[in-house]
């Protein structure tokens, strides 16, 4: 078990899709016990397996104390209007710009018996369900920014210390 470094903007795994999981193995489970340990720590919301380097449909959320995961999830369900909500990125710190999401979503997917989860919510878990899975679809919460708020935030990244 271990807290894993996160990557950063610019890293070519962050915009790669991530595989399935099709076997449930002894480094599946290791990669489910790196993403609980990373998210636990105070102020996150959600790490996706791709946030720590490896490209397999997985992430970890941390939710109002509720710490959880699910692989191979799908988001099979969204609702209510779209609107812009203040979003941050472990990937991109100290960023902080309004990415359109729905209030409500619903994904779908396994955990390590290989029975299926449902994460369905308001709020923050539906913000966190949409911008983890985008991860694993190889975007980042940058790509569902207004055109004149991603050139703000692009700009805050070419100043950043960490670019």
């Amino acid at each position: 078990m271990a807290v894993r470094d996160i990557r950063l903007f610019g890293d070519p795994v962050l915009r790669s899709a991530c595989a399935p999981i099709h076997d449930i193995d002894d480094g599946v489970r290791a990669l489910v016990r790196d993403l609980l340990d990373t998210v636990a720590l105070p102020g996150r919301a959600g790490v996706a397996a791709n946030q720590i380097g490896v490209g397999l449909r997985a992430f970890s959320y941390n939710i109002d104390g509720d710490i959880g995961y699910i692989l191979n999830p799908r988001l099979v369900e969204v609702s209510g209007e779209a609107v812009p909500m203040g979003e941050g990125c472990l990937s991109v710190p100290g960023l902080w710009h309004d990415a359109v999401r729905h209030p409500h979503a619903k994904a779908v997917g396994i955990d390590l018996d290989g029975n299926e989860v449902v994460l369905e919510g308001d709020g923050l878990l539906a913000q966190a369900l949409q911008h983890e899975t985008d991860h694993l679809d190889g975007m980042l919460y940058l790509d569902r920014l207004t055109p004149e708020e991603r050139r703000a935030a692009m700009r805050e990244v070419r100043e950043s210390s960490w670019f």
